[in-house]
């Protein structure tokens, strides 16, 4: 089990933002964790992580930092780059739950993986400050790739990417899924959501309310109640394509 929560709780003050949510994952999947702004989506991220204060139980909270850094690599929504140090020496970051010592040839090799990944090996010695907004994206995205964990759990990772690198970046996604490891990730692009990712959870006020696959979770009654709106969902020889049309009144 890569990952398992049992009545997850969480607060804001006196708001209860995520309500006894139950909810386990397996390797091989890629989990778009679903929502309208303000579901409770980062906090129940942060929460599974131990990041937060919670109530019941997760299997990643209660490991030491180092160890649960080893297992699940974590991409907050914030992408901000605050020192001037070079794209492979940020990506190399990831390294650090793997001993403070002199990189040796499994994180070189760690980081070229995510280098290319990322399509940053030209970025190699760029400094990070200098990188615009969508490149620094892609480098934070590379730093949690190169811990190379059998966990990813990143937060709005396609903030910030033009279109080519938001579909790069869930392709890669994918990949880590098929492969054997497991990715969860925030997500408003519901089109990408649906092309891309193995299980959908829909978290609505703070409690789930749908979870399987992509067809199964993307209904009109679910699209109407939770997002207000109305959408052309349609398996092509393309593969599934989602288009929202209209806010309902």
């Amino acid at each position: 089990m890569m990952l398992e929560l049992r009545g997850l709780t969480l607060h804001h003050g006196t708001r209860t933002v995520v309500r006894n949510v139950d909810l386990s994952i397996t390797p091989g999947e890629f989990i778009g964790l679903i929502g309208p702004n303000g579901a409770g989506k980062t906090t129940l991220m942060r929460g599974a992580l131990g990041l937060i204060p919670m109530q019941g139980k997760s299997s990643l909270a209660g490991l030491a930092p180092r160890q649960r850094a080893r297992h699940a690599a974590w991409l907050p929504q914030q992408r901000e780059v605050a020192w001037p140090v070079t794209v492979e020496t940020l990506v190399m970051l990831g390294r650090m739950p793997f001993g403070a010592r002199q990189p040796d040839a499994a994180d070189r090799a760690a980081v070229n993986s995510a280098l290319a990944r990322m399509g940053l090996e030209g970025f190699r010695h760029r400094k990070a400050t200098e990188l615009s907004g969508g490149e620094q994206a892609r480098a934070l995205i590379a730093r949690a790739l190169a811990q190379d964990t059998a966990l990813l759990m990143a937060d709005e990772p396609g903030a910030g990417l033009d279109p080519a690198n938001q579909i790069a970046t869930m392709e890669v996604f994918a990949d880590l899924a098929a492969q054997g490891r497991s990715v969860i990730a925030s997500l408003h692009d519901l089109g990408l959501a649906s092309r891309h990712c193995t299980r959908l959870v829909v978290l609505h006020d703070g409690e789930i309310v749908a979870d399987g696959p992509p067809d199964r979770v993307l209904t009109p009654a679910i699209l109407a109640r939770v997002f207000q709106i109305t959408a052309w969902y349609s398996q092509t020889p393309q593969g599934p394509v989602f288009q929202p049309l209209q806010v309902l009144p």
